[in-house]
This record gives C-alpha cells, structure tokens and sequence, in this order.
C-alpha cells in the first residue's frame, strides 16, 4: 500500500523521481523474475546436453523411462520390456536420481579424494625429510671438523 502511494507520488512530482522508480521497479522484477528463470533454464539444458544411456528419465507428459541411446536432436527411451519410443531431447523433464545410486557415487568420490590425499603426503614426506638429513650432514661435518 505504501508503495503504491510512494509511486503515485513519484509520477506526479518530478521526472528524475518517475525514472528513479521506474528503475526500481525494473531492478526488483530482474532480480525476481527474470533472473531465476534464467538460471533455472540453465540448468535444464545442462541436464538434457548431460543425459546417456542409462539415465532413468521423466518426460514431459509424464511418462517413465529409461534411455536407451542418445541422437543428436532425440533421445529413445526404454518405457517397457520390449517397448521403445523416441523423445526430442526438450520433452525430457527431469532425470531421476536413486538415492542409492548417489551413495555409491559419494563413496567413491570420497574413496578418490582419499587416494589424492595420500599420494599428495606421500610426495610431501619426502621433502620434509631431506632438510633433516642435510641438518644431520652438517652436524657430522663440523664435530669432524673439531676432532
């Protein structure tokens, strides 16, 4: 209500005060339309370039799946034992997640992080090594050099 009132005043009062609310006005419909929509468009395609076979997918008209192969423009998915049908790549909604799918893939990004980890200090031990033999050298050196 405020606003409402804020602006009726604006565009009655003088044009730098009309522009300046026009621009908030633009600035809020970016920042909640338009930006979003964006964004969420920018994810579907990346998720329709990213499909291969195996995927288990949703269609736009709800029909559940399975791809069989991938084309350029089209996607056949497996809906049942001995049925096919081909999808343009847009008709594809989501693709479906296993939750048990996406623990083993944690497991072994986990298990690969590990592994990077450890080569990583052992590439490092080495190095912390040498200075102390070269202190232990240099000791030797100079009580030799006494005697």
């Amino acid at each position: 209500m405020r606003f409402i009132a804020m602006l009726q005043e604006a565009t009655s009062g003088s044009p730098l005060m009309t522009i300046i609310m026009f621009g908030l006005i633009f600035v809020i419909f970016y920042f909640f339309i338009i930006r979003p929509q964006n964004k969420k468009q920018k994810e579907t395609e990346k998720m329709i370039a990213a499909l291969k076979k195996g995927d288990k997918v949703v269609t736009i008209g709800g029909i559940h799946g399975v791809v069989v192969t991938t084309k350029e423009a089209t996607v056949v998915v497996k809906v049942d034992d001995g049925t096919k049908i081909e999808f343009s790549r847009s008709a594809i909604a989501s693709v479906i997640v296993d939750k048990k799918e996406e623990e083993k893939a944690a497991k072994k990004n986990a298990k690969e992080k590990k592994q990077v980890e450890d080569k990583t200090e052992k590439v490092e031990a080495p190095a912390a090594e040498a200075p102390a033999a070269d202190e232990n050298n240099t000791e030797k050196t100079s009580s030799e050099e006494s005697k």
